[in-house]
């Protein structure tokens, strides 16, 4: 098998644009097509309206946040159980926004996340999700 035409480029020899697309393309075959990607994991502790919130399990695509208001004392807590969902990266202007996991927003509240105040009902709803 001949070695694929070359044009020098500086100290590094590129392969003309055309060897360039077909070696994409057949990588691309030789992995079964699949991309590959590396999200960007949600924090552990965050804050967030006032809220504290800590992670205290994790399975798979599904955790449970412990969610302490800051501004008390001895404030109550509440568990927050979500479906982790995952955006891809994007371009805003010249800056790359990497992948990244992404907590539900409000208006999915219901779906993928919920909000409760037992420990052991949160666990259970953990356990439904993953």
């Amino acid at each position: 098998m001949s070695a694929a035409p070359t044009k020098k480029c500086g100290l590094l020899a590129v392969p003309r644009s055309t060897e360039l697309s077909r070696a994409k393309t057949r990588a691309t075959a030789e992995a079964g097509g699949k991309k590959r990607h590396f999200y960007k994991p949600l924090p552990t502790q965050f804050q967030h309206g006032g809220f504290e919130y800590r992670q205290i399990a994790r399975e798979r695509d599904a955790a449970i946040y412990e969610q302490r208001w800051g501004g008390c004392a001895d404030p109550s807590v509440c568990y927050e159980v979500i479906r982790i969902r995952r955006r891809e990266g994007f371009q805003i202007g010249e800056r790359f926004i990497k992948p990244a996991e992404v907590y539900p927003n409000s208006e999915a509240w219901g779906t993928d996340g919920f909000t409760l105040t037992d420990n052991d009902a949160a666990f259970a709803k953990l356990r439904e999700l993953a």
